[in-house]
């Protein structure tokens, strides 16, 4: 008799608590479900020949036991961490769409047999050292990079050694890795677009570095569409979209006091457009009548700020979950073509349509 056939005869309920100071093991979990042992490692581990519901009721009995694998056991006899290592740079800010991303790729991980760390590292830390300790090390199968550069040194690394890997953005490897990105450039046509419909003709920008490569398309996006519409770009000196609030704002302030024409702002980011809206107003303007401001985001942050700001969702979500299934690809089946996709925003601007309609 299988351990499937097993649990189609028996399933029962969790009824078994467990003994004082009992550590909970496959054997606990076996006891409790009256399943072979075989058969709960096999169902926790995702194996293709264990049933859904069969997996549903080991992982569910797991859940309620408290159950940990033994990380350092499970390598030992299948060469495998089941991690997946999230690397990410500390903020200034605290409040990013950082946590919306980790929390959907730890979603798309739900119900397989990977669990995600988050592996933080300083701005001004050697990028290469987390990735070096962790590949040195053994602690991951995997790995996902943020904030990607187009010539991006973990990439080279990571690919020279066929390790499994995908980017929350590209590189100039893109046809040769997993990914999934945002269309930035895409972002900054609606962005000017947007203020254009306004009346709009000089634009603060608040740009992302211009190192990584979303930077890039942001900064080709915008040049393009201020000639389409007659704009005026105005770069910002000495901070970008990632620099802490103080110097975004000292930044700002100084702008709006040498270009006093300045009429809109563009950010890349909900924090920094917060930042720049705010030494707007300290200067005596008044969003929506003196200025306009356009920013993406992955919640409806900015808008509750500022109901007269312009925004444009990003789909972290969707981002976190696509990431997830591309790293599991990559672990899983070595051969396979790398997953990869784009999320397209759009803008539906009430300008716009009242335009189209008329």
């Amino acid at each position: 008799m299988t351990g499937e056939d097993e649990h189609e005869k028996t399933a029962p309920v969790i009824t078994h608590p467990l003994s004082p100071g009992e550590r909970p093991t496959l054997k606990t979990i076996s006891r409790i479900t009256g399943l072979a042992i075989a058969t709960v490692s096999r169902a926790l581990s995702d194996a293709p020949d264990i049933s859904v519901e069969t997996k549903r009721r080991v992982r569910e009995c797991a859940d309620h036991i408290g159950y940990q694998p033994n990380r350092a056991g499970q390598r030992l006899r299948t060469g495998k961490t089941h991690v997946v290592s999230l690397l990410m740079p500390t903020e200034p800010d605290i409040m990013s769409h950082t946590a919306q991303l980790i929390s959907s790729i730890a979603e798309g991980l739900q119900g397989t047999a990977y669990h995600l760390v988050v592996t933080p590292y300083a701005p001004n830390e050697d990028l290469m050292r987390p990735l070096r300790h962790m590949i040195g090390t053994g602690s991951a199968d995997a790995v996902i990079l943020n904030q990607t550069m187009p010539e991006d040194p973990r990439v080279a690394y990571l690919m020279e050694r066929g390790f499994p890997f995908a980017t929350h953005g590209r590189t100039i490897w893109a046809d040769q890795h997993a990914w999934f990105d945002f269309d930035n450039r895409r972002f900054a046509e609606l962005g000017i677009a947007a203020l254009a419909r306004r009346g709009r003709r000089h634009v603060l920008i608040v740009a992302p570095p211009l190192d990584q490569l979303y930077g890039q398309d942001i900064l080709e996006g915008i040049t393009k569409a201020c000639q389409i519409h007659g704009m005026t770009p105005i770069w910002l000196k000495s901070a970008t979209s990632d620099s802490a609030s103080k110097v975004i704002e000292t930044a700002v302030s100084a702008a709006l006091k040498e270009s006093p024409e300045i009429d809109a702002i563009l950010c890349a980011s909900p924090m920094s457009a917060i930042t720049a809206i705010d030494a707007a107003e300290r200067s005596g303007r008044v969003i929506g009548r003196d200025f306009d401001a356009f920013a993406k985001e992955a919640t409806p942050l900015l808008t509750r700020f500022r109901r007269e700001a312009l925004t444009l969702h990003e789909d972290v979500a969707k981002a976190g979950k696509a990431l997830a299934r591309a790293v599991i690809q990559a672990i899983e089946q070595l051969q396979a073509a790398p997953l990869q996709g784009m999320d397209v925003p759009y803008y539906e601007d009430p300008l716009d349509l009242s335009r189209s309609q008329s």
